[in-house]
């Protein structure tokens, strides 16, 4: 594999962990919990008091699972739709409710609330997913709630919750099918008088890939935090993280697919990633009503893709410029980002109108900046330097205010208006000819959002909000600086659902309506490679979600989810490209996508046995069924896949677990983007223990 510039050096995580490992250990003072920004917080009351329909994966769910990845994990959350890419979820596609799950671009993602997209206001585009392997929980939020975060809310909010440091240290191993491995340790303590606390977390991965596509992977975090007298907490967290995947957009062709699924059909092809980010969170409870919390956040990432010119597309796989010095036959296609903000948020209780109230103020202040470059070599297929012959820095600037009051009518009803005003600025400038751009706009995003609890196992809700994505800087500004008067993707959403518990059983339904005033879509046929991109006018989705739990004692139980989608379409005469697409299904929004799991427990023991279901997809706006020659176009069948996971704790020190992916070895095709096919893991396993010493 290629080298990098920004590893962790050994002797530096040697250095780090002797370091946490040598802090005086001593119980955690039951009063210091990190401050952080959660989206829908802890207990069933947090829950309680959503407008929307909510999920959480818990620690204990995510131990039982053992998910490759945060995206593999999500699979579980009604709603969700994933786009496997190169099997391990580190180009992360994640869709929700019929919305196109490319790089993840219609929701957003965050971390300990800090947002996980290189650049929100350049491109909400995902080349980085925080490893699953530091997270103690996963939040998913829909509806109004939406509001209180931003931008691009159309479809949700996923936060990813990072371990708090614990005492003493937990040492991880996995190994697996396609030279999977995996060493992790979690180490960490508290100052003599308990009011400091910290640790570090790191994870070194590598793997051949389950096309023959290796890895090679290095996760760190160190997190820490204080009390700062008896009101204020602060706590901090940097995090390091690189990757070397031998990836690329280019897939397989028709008859490899049928020949050889695990095919590398790309094998000069590099997506290389290096992230570096760093936040603090503070915390001050002002009195028993007031509460200001603050969180600062800065990011990099450079993301250099090198890729082969691909010279022509058969039935029987793709053929690439020579290198022989007569044309550009290697491109790295490489970008480094800059992000940074500020978000602070006032919560006040309140008794005004007559009524308990509960009102969250805030604003956030956000920078983004991208310089964007493609370099090109005629001679050489691992080059990793040569001719730059494209060369643009993109930036943005945003503000956003918005607040929300929790109108607490009585014990069981609650009316929660919410506004948020999002206003950014976009520039692009041509580093190479001097030419430069600019584009401004304002959102004004209202919601309204109701809980009702008509009984006690039983509470309704209900929500109605505009949502918008703005466009992407690539896109709303040419290279040649004119503004492209791509508008903003904007959206009217409602909802209306029903959650509760009833002794053994557990359950949650929505029904949700989106109808875009216009989405911006690809406007080449297969939405892949070289697409440009185009206002393309109404689209409406709208469908129902659920999910139910259900204990049947004897240590046996079954948990179920399904998204119906039947409305995924374009609803508007607008013409694109000479094509009329009012009425045609948009692309990758299966009409059903379901999880049906069954579990065991005795003892230390947690068994499951899971499937995943999805139906048939299109892949390109033309709604495309026959395949393509070249495999980019036509339908992707239904496929189910079933998972069979066990977890066994041996004692308080030593757990052991394994895992058995698409255990009937299911061949089906994941994608057609960006170019060609790429299909689902095959059957693979995971062995792994925990000892904590």
């Amino acid at each position: 594999m290629t080298s990098k510039t920004h590893k962790i050096k050994p002797l530096c995580l040697a250095l780090a962990t002797t370091a946490v490992i040598s802090f005086p250990v001593h119980a955690l003072a039951a009063e210091i919990e990190l401050p952080r920004i959660d989206v829908i917080g802890e207990g069933e009351q947090a829950i309680a008091k959503q407008p929307g329909s909510v999920a959480i994966i818990n620690e204990e769910q995510l131990a039982l699972m053992q998910p490759l990845s945060t995206q593999d994990a999500l699979k579980s959350v009604p709603g969700v739709v994933v786009r496997e890419e190169e099997g391990y979820g580190f180009i992360p596609n994640i869709g929700m409710r019929g919305l196109n799950p490319n790089r993840s671009q219609k929701l957003l993602v965050l971390e300990d609330g800090v947002p996980v997209a290189p650049g929100l206001f350049l491109a909400n585009e995902s080349y980085y997913s925080p490893r699953i392997e530091r997270m103690q929980s996963i939040e998913v939020l829909k509806g109004a709630a939406g509001l209180r975060y931003g931008p691009t809310t159309i479809g949700g909010v996923i936060n990813y919750i990072t371990k708090d440091p614990e005492k003493g240290a937990t040492v991880t191993a996995k190994a697996g099918s396609h030279g999977y491995g995996l060493i992790g340790l979690d180490a960490g303590g508290s100052s003599s008088s308990g009011n400091a606390i910290g640790g570090i977390s790191l994870v070194k991965s590598q793997g051949d890939g389950f096309r023959n596509n290796a890895f090679d992977l290095n996760d760190a975090v160190i997190k820490g935090g204080m009390a700062i007298g008896d009101n204020q907490w602060v706590g901090a967290k940097f995090t390091h993280y690189d990757n070397e995947v031998n990836t690329s957009y280019v897939g397989l062709r028709p008859n490899e697919f049928r020949d050889d699924p695990t095919k590398n059909p790309a094998p000069n092809d590099y997506f290389l990633t290096d992230r570096n980010s760093f936040d603090i969170n503070h915390e001050w409870q002002i009195n028993d009503a007031v509460k200001l919390n603050t969180l600062l956040y800065w990011s990099q990432l450079t993301r250099d893709y090198w890729r082969r010119e691909v010279q022509a597309r058969s039935a029987d796989g793709t053929t690439f410029v020579a290198c022989n010095g007569s044309a550009y036959c290697m491109n790295g296609n490489n970008r480094a980002f800059e992000m940074m903000g500020l978000d602070s948020r006032l919560h006040i209780g309140f008794d005004g109108f007559g009524i308990k109230n509960e009102a969250e103020i805030g604003i956030r202040l956000h920078s983004d900046k991208l310089n964007n470059q493609k370099v090109r070599s005629k001679t050489d297929p691992n080059a990793r330097s040569g001719d730059l012959t494209e060369d643009d820095t993109q930036k943005a600037q945003g503000i956003a205010f918005y607040g929300q009051n929790r109108f607490i009518l009585n014990e069981r009803v609650a009316i929660t208006p919410g506004l948020r005003i999002e206003t950014y600025n976009q520039s692009r400038k041509n580093e190479l000819t001097g030419l430069s751009g600019e584009s401004s706009n304002t959102e004004v995003m209202p919601g309204i959002g109701a809980t009702w609890q008509v009984a006690p196992q039983t509470q309704l809700f209900a929500g109605a909000f505009k949502g918008f994505s703005p466009a992407m800087v690539a896109t709303a500004i040419s290279g040649s600086g004119v503004d492209q008067l791509l508008d903003a993707e904007r959206s009217n959403n409602f909802e209306i659902g029903v959650r509760g518990t009833a002794q053994r059983l557990s359950y949650e339904a929505t029904a949700f309506h989106m109808d875009f005033s216009n989405q911006i879509i690809p406007q080449s046929e297969s939405g892949g490679v070289g697409a440009t991109a185009t206002n393309a006018g109404a689209t409406l989705n709208q469908g129902l979600e659920g999910a139910i739990g259900y204990d049947l004692g004897a240590g046996w139980g079954v948990d179920t989810n399904a998204t119906w989608v039947p409305t995924a379409k374009f609803n508007s005469t607008k013409i694109v490209g000479g094509i009329d697409r009012n009425g045609n299904r948009l692309p990758y929004a299966p009409e059903l996508t379901a999880n049906l799991s069954v579990s065991y427990r005795v003892g230390g023991l947690k068994t499951s046995l899971g499937a995943y279901h999805v139906s048939r997809q299109f892949v390109d706006t033309e709604n495309t069924i026959a395949e393509s020659a070249d495999g980019r176009r036509g339908v992707i069948p239904a496929y189910t896949t079933f998972d069979l996971n066990a977890h066994y704790a041996v004692d308080k020190q030593l757990s052991v677990f394994g895992t058995v992916r698409n255990l009937t070895d299911k061949k089906y095709i994941a994608s057609r983007n960006p170019d060609g096919i790429f299909p689902g893991a095959a059957r693979n396993f995971e062995l792994g223990m925990n000892y904590k010493f």
